[in-house]
């Protein structure tokens, strides 16, 4: 503890500590060089593989510290979470293999595949709650639940012990690392993760430059460290799910804005490409969380060349079901996808005419919404097209603009936009 200004950094003896207490549970994932990024960037790219946890995810390690640090008392009265993905996973394996119950809150949307999951971790030894629409509705419910029967919070991020559990993965970064290191990227949710390997680099390899990732839709921790104070974000994008909080834990915001050399915040659908060429390219699964770190390698292509970089894997824990819009929203970043009202004369052939005269021979309808109107000379029809090129986007709207088929463009208006994505 600093005595100046009060703020907790996490002792490199508590760290190992922790690693010491996670051996067990925790395994010593790999740090892989990345062939494809390292040539694509003229660098030494390292892949931090925490994907390949139990658990598929780092949390683990956050999660067993903190419920192992319990007293017998706290021990026997019982935990409580409030958690939709990775955290809960954690604390199910973690009660299961300490043998101490748990109660873990879920909204009840939550899909019934990650339910059966922590399920499936936590065996007999937790029991699930699925209350309300939102996680702030089973937050308040978990938080309740602790005052009530004076149960232990297992907070996600923002615990000492859960730092000290994640600091754990930078000293094995340290251990297996050949070479010094100049760059770490990492994705920053609510700042665990970064607080505690942060704080081992600041102290252990000082010279390395640690760059925290968020999801441009939900960049709490960049817009608090700009503000110089924590501050809460009306609304977030909610997509990258397992890195978009509304507001860092103070704890984590303390260390993250003396100890991080940069914030970045990536878009949405960047980050959907790299979930797409890790599958496709390398064999590797990541949930978007988990691609935050490499998708963010882009944007500081110039700066890594001829460096060595680690980029930390947070998670596997993937939704099949959103692949669909996970291909959508890369196509729309890349500039592929259109949306538009086109405007169809009241006459047989129209729909003949706009494929063989507007459409290039590459483009493809995949969308097509038409409603027949009473206006007796057009109709309008939303149409989606895939472009193979996105150079090919002005020439297609000039040929619409000509032959009078235009009606509007809606990928930039949001509002309409969201019925359709």
């Amino acid at each position: 503890m600093n005595k100046e200004d009060k703020t907790y950094f996490p002792s490199i003896d508590n760290i190992k500590v922790a690693a010491d207490t996670i051996k067990k549970v925790s395994a010593v994932t790999p740090l892989s060089l990345s062939l494809r990024h390292s040539d694509y960037f003229n660098a030494n790219i390292f892949l931090k593989r925490e994907d390949l946890q139990q658990v598929r995810s780092y949390k683990i390690r956050g999660a067993y510290n903190k419920i192992s640090s319990l007293t017998p008392e706290q021990s026997k009265k019982g935990v409580v979470c409030a958690s939709a993905g990775n955290h809960a996973q954690g604390v199910a394996l973690s009660c299961k293999l300490l043998q101490i119950e748990g109660t873990i809150y879920m909204p009840a949307p939550t899909p019934n595949q990650k339910v059966e999951q922590v399920k499936m971790f936590g065996g007999d030894f937790i029991e699930i709650k699925l209350i309300g629409d939102t996680f702030d509705d089973a937050y308040h419910a978990a938080m309740l639940e602790c005052e009530q029967l004076h149960k232990t919070f297992i907070h996600p991020f923002n615990d000492e012990k859960v730092i000290e559990g994640q600091a754990t993965i930078g000293l094995e970064i340290l251990e297996q690392s050949t070479a010094p290191i100049d760059y770490v990227f990492i994705a920053v949710g609510g700042g665990g993760l970064a607080a505690g390997l942060s704080t081992v680099f600041k102290q252990l390899s000082p010279k390395t430059k640690i760059i925290g990732v968020e999801p441009e839709g939900a960049p709490s921790m960049s817009v608090s460290i700009k503000n110089n104070k924590n501050t809460e974000l009306g609304q977030i994008e909610k997509f990258i799910d397992g890195a978009a909080v509304k507001r860092v834990g103070d704890l984590t915001f303390s260390i993250c804005k003396e100890n991080l050399h940069g914030m970045i915040t990536v878009p949405e659908g960047k980050v959907c490409e790299t979930i797409l060429e890790l599958y496709n390219k390398d064999a590797i699964v990541v949930e978007p969380a988990g691609a935050l770190s490499i998708s963010a390698l882009d944007f500081y292509a110039e700066e890594i060349k001829e460096k060595n970089v680690v980029c930390v894997v947070s998670g596997s824990n993937n939704d099949i079901t959103r692949t669909s819009e996970i291909k959508e929203r890369a196509l729309l970043y890349a500039n592929l996808k259109h949306y538009f009202i086109i405007r169809f004369p009241q006459r047989a052939g129209a729909l003949k005419e706009f494929v063989v005269d507007i459409l290039g021979e590459n483009d493809d309808i995949t969308y097509f919404q038409y409603a027949k109107k009473t206006n007796r000379e057009n109709g309008s029809a939303v149409v989606g097209i895939q472009l193979k090129s996105a150079t090919d986007l002005e020439p297609l709207i000039s040929k619409m603009k000509r032959q009078n088929f235009y009606g509007d463009y809606l990928n930039n208006k949001p509002d309409l936009f969201q019925f359709l994505v």
